[in-house]
């Protein structure tokens, strides 16, 4: 079996002072921002500005399997073989335009890293680019985008920063690499992320839910009519009558995605099974309030028994948001910054060991 190179630069103890350093700007919500609801809506809401815009972006398309592309938006430094990359992931229904990932752009670039945006097969007005529908297992296109900017860019450090469904696509990802995982790989973020998809489908069916699960099932209504109507007669619509949960449009759509039904679907396309098998630095974020989320699976022992595996688990913060008091020389968006500053940590220690 391969050894994997990553950890000659990131042991175990290593990992630990990071955590350390991490957790040592606890979060502190924002005022009256206790409650979960407002926080998740406030915070992933509210007007912000981002430098990352100023900058110059390459769109790039990614040919991942013959009838698929996704694209990223690359902002890169001018010596960007001597940087490291960050790649960020979006979550469901979101897109490489989401505030979070805008905001965790201009934090990794401010801080010198490549910085690439990506959609997530089929987001970002990219409907036309694949016939086929994403989910939140999906992981084929992450491993030939990671392969390439490897192979061909000739990235020397490239990490994930993954939110909710693009936090569980990245954990999931960096399992399936195990011990098969490059040296220029050096760790994965994940925020919000539900590694338990069936507690998640079952949080989010909750009355007190109702606004989050309507909103993503009209957004899912849209995106399939889209596809449909660039690749008609591939999706029987009629499925969607009677859909109510995403537990039903799991149940409805995805079949087309390979799986039996919902249930085959959670079960197989959830990262918690593949924590266990991750080899490089990975920060999972997560709070205990968050409405849809449920914080449970964050204290799965499958998790603590991975040695390079840290979970900052926080009292508030709703799903992503963590909008937080101001602090000296950091803006609100606590995880962001906490993602960033990981990232960081790593890549200074690798530094100190060659």
């Amino acid at each position: 079996m391969k050894a994997n190179p990553i950890l000659t630069k990131a042991p175990e103890a290593s990992i630990d002072v990071i955590a350390e350093k991490l957790s040592s700007l606890p979060f502190v919500p924002a005022a009256m921002l206790d409650n979960r609801h407002l926080m998740t809506i406030v915070g992933t809401k509210r007007p912000r500005r981002f430098s990352i815009l100023t900058q110059p972006a390459e769109r790039r398309e990614f040919q991942t399997e013959p009838d698929t592309k996704v694209v990223a938006y690359c902002h890169w430094q001018s010596d960007r073989l001597s940087r490291p990359t960050i790649l960020i992931v979006h979550g469901l229904e979101g897109s490489a335009d989401a505030g979070y990932v805008l905001g965790t752009a201009s934090k990794a670039f401010a801080a010198g890293f490549n910085v690439l945006r990506y959609n997530v097969r089929g987001c970002g007005g990219t409907l036309h680019l694949s016939p086929k529908l994403y989910h939140s297992g999906l992981t084929v296109d992450l491993h030939f985008v990671v392969r390439e900017l490897i192979e061909s860019d000739q990235l020397p450090e490239l990490f994930l920063i993954g939110f909710s469904m693009g936090g569980n696509q990245s954990l999931k990802f960096a399992g399936e690499l195990g011990d098969e995982t490059p040296k220029q790989l050096r760790g994965v973020c994940a925020i919000s992320p539900p590694i338990d998809l069936e507690s998640c489908s079952r949080a989010i069916a909750r009355p007190e839910n109702f606004i989050y699960e309507i909103r993503f099932i009209r957004s899912l209504y849209r995106t399939l009519r889209e596809k449909n109507s660039h690749f008609p007669g591939i999706y029987d619509l009629s499925k969607l009558n009677g859909v109510r949960h995403l537990w039903h449009w799991d149940d409805a759509m995805q079949p087309y995605n390979g799986f039996r039904d919902a249930v085959d679907y959670y079960n197989h396309a959830s990262s918690l099974p593949f924590i266990p098998q991750i080899r490089v630095p990975t920060l999972l974020i997560h709070s205990e309030d968050d409405p849809f989320i449920p914080s449970d699976p964050f204290n799965d022992p499958r998790l603590a028994a991975n040695s390079l595996v840290r979970v900052l688990l926080t009292g508030r913060g709703g799903h992503v948001a963590f909008f937080g008091q101001r602090q000296p020389d950091e803006d609100r968006a606590w995880a962001e910054n906490r993602a960033v500053e990981f990232c960081r940590l790593i890549t200074n220690h690798g530094k100190r060991q060659l």
